[in-house]
C-alpha cells in the first residue's frame, strides 16, 4: 500500500518548509533509513529520512519550492503501483500518516477508515484494549532529551476532547502546551506534575471510560531511551510507520505559554510576546487583567496596561520590611544540561591554572587604526580569537583532547566562543579559525552569537571544538576561571582591559594590561607545555602586526 508522506512541522514557529534538495528521483528504490531530501525549516536545514521501504512513486513538492505544513510531499510504494486515487485527492484527503522531525508529529485526516499509527519506539506486551490511545512524551525540540510535567490540566476522570490541551511540558528551551489528537477519557496519567523522563516514556492513557489499562501500562516499554549524559545527535526527520494497534498522537503546540505566580501563589497565563514585553517594561504580570482564552494575557493587555488600576493589586507584589522572603524556582532542562557537563569535566578532568597578564599598548593601537578602514569593525574578543588559533598550531598538545582510551591531536583548529544567553551558556565555535581574517571572525562570532541568543543555532555550530575561550572583560570582570569544556583539553578566561600604573624602561608609567586565566587538564597539557603556549600567545597579543602575516 502507498505511504503519503506530507511536509512535517519541525519547528513550534514553522508555518511552511522549502525543499532543498532531492537526495532521490521518481523511481528509486528507497530503503529504511535512506535519506530522501534535505528541507529548509525556519531555523535549519535537515535531512529527511525514510522509515518506509519501497519506490519513490511520486514528489510533489519540486527542489526550491515551498509549501505549507501538512501538503503533500512524497508518495512511497511498490513499483508500478497505481496513486491516481492519491493523487486526484490533492494529497489533502489520503490515509493519515505521520510525520515526524524532533519527534513533533503531525497528521492528515482520514476520509474514511481510521488508521492507526504508532510512535517508532513505542512497544507494548499486552493487548491493547479496543479503542485505548498511549500517549508518550513528545519530542519538543532539536536538543531535547528529557522533559518534565510543569502542569497537568486535565486530571484522570475526565473527558477529552479533540483539541483540549491536556499538560504543559517544559523542555530545554521553553514550556509548552501539549494537545490531544484523540477523544476519550483520560484513564492513567504516567507521570506527575514536576516529574521528568525521557522522551518516549509513557506519559498517558485515553480510552473508553471504565477501561482496565493496568496491562497496559505495566507493560509499557520504550525502546533505546536517550541516556542523559550523552550529546545529542543533530535530529534527523523520520517518517513514521503505521501499524495496527495504537495511535499515539504528539502534536507540536500551538502557543507557547509564559506562566508566573500571582503574590497569592495563583498562576498567571501569558504570551511570550507579552511576558517580553512586561519584562522590558518593568511590568508585573499579577497585576494585568487577561483578554484571552481563559483569561491569558496577550500583547494588546500588556501594552494598554496603567499601573495602579488594577484595584490595589500593584500593592500586593511588595514585601513588608523585614519579612524574609523566598522562591523555588524549578531547573530547566538546559540548566540541568550545563550542570551535568560542567559536573563531569571538574570532578574527572584534573584542572590547573595558568595566570598571565599582557601589555595591550600595542593592541589598542592596532585596533584603533584597523577600524580606520573603510566597513571594517574587529573588537579586542575577535583578536584574541585570532592570536589564540595562530599559538594553537605551533602548540598542537594544548589543541588536544582526552578520551578513555587514546588523546587526539588536532592539527585543525576550530575555536568555541562561550555566549552567554538568558537560561545559560552555549559555545558556538568558529571553525578553522587560523586561516580567517579579523574581518572575517568578527563578521561569524557576531552571526553566531545572534543566533545563540535567538536559540537558533544548529547542533553542528555547537560542536567539533578543539579549544575554549570565555570572555567576561565586556562586564568589567578583571581576571576569573572557567571549566573546561570537554573533550577540548584547556579553555582561556579573559578578562577586561584596564588602565594602571606599569613599569617602562625602569619608571611607572600610566599604561593598559589585560589578565587571561587558561585552565588546563594536566592529563593532556603539562605545565610547562601551557605557559610555551602562553608565551607564544603573548607575542602576538603585545604584537598584533605579526596576525597579519
Amino acid at each position: 500500500m502507498a505511504q503519503v508522506i506530507n511536509m512535517p512541522r519541525l519547528s513550534d514557529t514553522m508555518e511552511e518548509g522549502t525543499v532543498a534538495t532531492w537526495l532521490k528521483k521518481v523511481g528509486d528504490s528507497i530503503s529504511e533509513g535512506d535519506i530522501l531530501a534535505e528541507i529548509e525549516t525556519d531555523k535549519a536545514t535537515m535531512e529527511f529520512e525514510s522509515f518506509y521501504e519501497g519506490t519513490l512513486l511520486h514528489i510533489g513538492i519540486q527542489e526550491g519550492e515551498t509549501a505549507l505544513v501538512d501538503k503533500l510531499l512524497a508518495i512511497i510504494g511498490e513499483e508500478g503501483e497505481d496513486i491516481s486515487a492519491l493523487l486526484n485527492g490533492g494529497g489533502d484527503t489520503v490515509a493519515p500518516v505521520t510525520t515526524t522531525a524532533d519527534s513533533k508529529e503531525v497528521e492528515t485526516p482520514a476520509p474514511a477508515e481510521d488508521v492507526s499509527v504508532a510512535s517508532e519506539t513505542e512497544t507494548t506486551t499486552a493487548e491493547i484494549p479496543e479503542g485505548v490511545i498511549v500517549v508518550t512524551m513528545p519530542r519538543l525540540s532539536d536538543t531535547m532529551e528529557e522533559g518534565t510535567v510543569a502542569t497537568w490540566l486535565k486530571k484522570v476522570g475526565d473527558e477529552v476532547s479533540e483539541g483540549d490541551i491536556l499538560a504543559e511540558i517544559e523542555t530545554d528551551k521553553a514550556t509548552m502546551e501539549f494537545e490531544s489528537f484523540n477523544e476519550g477519557t483520560l484513564l492513567h496519567i504516567g507521570l506527575e506534575e514536576g516529574a521528568t523522563a525521557n522522551v518516549d516514556a509513557l506519559l498517558a492513557v485515553l480510552g473508553p471510560k471504565g477501561t482496565d489499562v493496568s496491562d497496559v501500562v505495566a507493560n509499557y516499554k520504550v525502546g533505546a531511551p536517550a541516556k542523559a549524559d550523552t550529546t545529542p545527535e543533530a535530529p534527523k526527520m523520520e517518517a513514521h510507520k503505521p501499524a495496527a494497534s495504537t495511535t499515539e498522537t504528539k502534536k507540536a503546540p500551538k502557543e507557547t505559554i509564559a506562566k508566573t505566580s500571582t503574590p497569592s501563589g495563583g498562576r498567571v497565563f501569558a504570551s511570550p510576546l507579552a511576558k517580553k514585553i512586561a519584562e522590558e517594561k518593568g511590568i508585573n504580570l499579577a497585576q494585568v487583567q487577561g483578554s484571552g482564552e481563559n483569561g491569558r494575557i496577550v500583547k494588546a493587555d500588556v501594552e494598554n496596561f496603567t499601573p495602579g488600576a488594577s484595584s490595589g493589586a500593584g500593592m500586593a507584589q511588595f514585601v513588608a520590611t523585614g519579612e524574609e522572603s523566598s522562591e523555588e524556582i524549578p531547573n530547566s532542562q538546559m540548566r540541568k544540561a550545563i550542570a551535568r557537563a560542567l559536573s563531569n569535566s571538574k570532578f574527572t578532568a584534573p584542572h590547573y591554572y595558568l595566570n598571565v597578564e599582557f601589555n595591550m599598548e600595542n593592541a589598542m593601537a592596532f585596533r584603533k587604526q584597523f577600524n580606520q578602514l573603510p566597513d571594517t569593525k574587529i573588537s579586542y574578543n575577535d583578536m584574541i580569537v585570532k592570536a589564540t588559533a595562530i599559538a594553537l598550531k605551533q602548540h598542537p598538545q594544548v589543541n588536544s583532547q582526552w578520551f578513555d582510551d587514546k588523546m587526539k591531536l588536532n592539527h585543525h583548529v576550530h575555536i568555541g566562543v562561550a555566549v552567554a544567553v538568558p537560561d545559560g551558556l552555549v559555545v558556538p565555535v568558529v571553525n578553522f579559525a587560523n586561516e580567517k581574517s579579523l574581518p572575517q571572525i568578527n563578521a561569524e562570532v557576531k552571526e553566531l552569537a545572534g543566533k545563540a541568543r535567538n536559540k537558533k543555532l544548529t547542533i553542528p555550530e555547537m560542536e567539533g571544538s578543539t579549544f575554549t575561550i570565555s570572555n567576561l572583560g565586556m562586564f568589567g570582570i578583571t581576571d576569573f576561571t572557567s571549566i573546561i569544556n570537554q573533550p577540548n583539553s584547556a579553555i582561556l578566561s579573559v578578562g577586561a582591559i584596564v588602565e594602571k600604573p606599569v613599569v617602562k624602561d625602569g619608571r611607572v608609567v600610566p599604561g593598559h594590561t589585560m589578565k587571561l586565566t587558561m585552565a588546563c587538564d594536566h592529563r593532556t597539557v603539562d605545565g610547562a607545555t601551557g605557559a610555551q603556549f602562553l608565551q607564544t600567545l603573548k607575542t602576538y597579543i603585545e604584537n598584533p602586526v605579526l596576525m597579519l602575516a
